[in-house]
């Protein structure tokens, strides 16, 4: 029998982060959103670490922690929006300087990325998500399903659906 590699979850957290700011981003779509949901994960892992005890693959661990703290901060955040019903919602975060290239450039790949959204917030979170994983992160199907604890041809064909699904989005709206 082999014996089996345990990890403190707060150890490992700092390898994982990048990809899990990723699917919290394509979950949330907010940056500060996704900064308080990174910290409650953070705080699981150390609580996890504070108990000793360690878990056997960190990475599918920390994906399920940090789906259940996006659950648990939409909640709260269902529970802020009706306790301030009638008050401004908060402004948008300003988009990047893009002052170095034409105006043409500009206009033309803001309305793509618009148009790409837009597909994109049509599509289900885990769709989203291993778009965002494939092509953001620029990770490869063993990769990604390590990360969200499948197998890589479950990936390789949840991908493949994906991809159609955005494309078929982006057809229907005539770009």
């Amino acid at each position: 029998m082999t014996a089996v590699a345990l990890c403190d979850p707060l150890e490992a957290l700092p390898e994982h982060e990048a990809w899990l700011r990723t699917t919290l981003h394509a979950r949330l779509g907010n940056r500060d959103e996704v900064d308080e949901v990174m910290q409650e994960v953070a705080v699981a892992a150390a609580n996890q670490s504070a108990k000793a005890i360690p878990v056997e693959k960190p990475g599918p661990w920390l994906y399920r922690v940090a789906l259940r703290q996006v659950m648990l901060f939409r909640r709260k955040a269902g529970r802020r929006r009706k306790l301030l019903a009638g008050f401004g919602e908060r402004a948008a975060p300003s988009e990047e300087d893009n002052r170095s290239r034409s105006p043409m450039d500009f206009l033309l790949s803001e309305e793509r990325r618009g148009e790409v959204r837009d597909a994109m917030s049509q599509m289900s979170e885990k769709d989203r998500q291993l778009l965002m994983l494939k092509y953001v992160d620029g990770l490869s199907y063993g990769e990604i399903a390590a990360r969200v604890g499948v197998t890589a041809s479950a990936v390789q064909s949840r991908l493949h659906r994906a991809r159609a699904a955005l494309r078929e989005q982006l057809i229907e709206r005539g770009s």
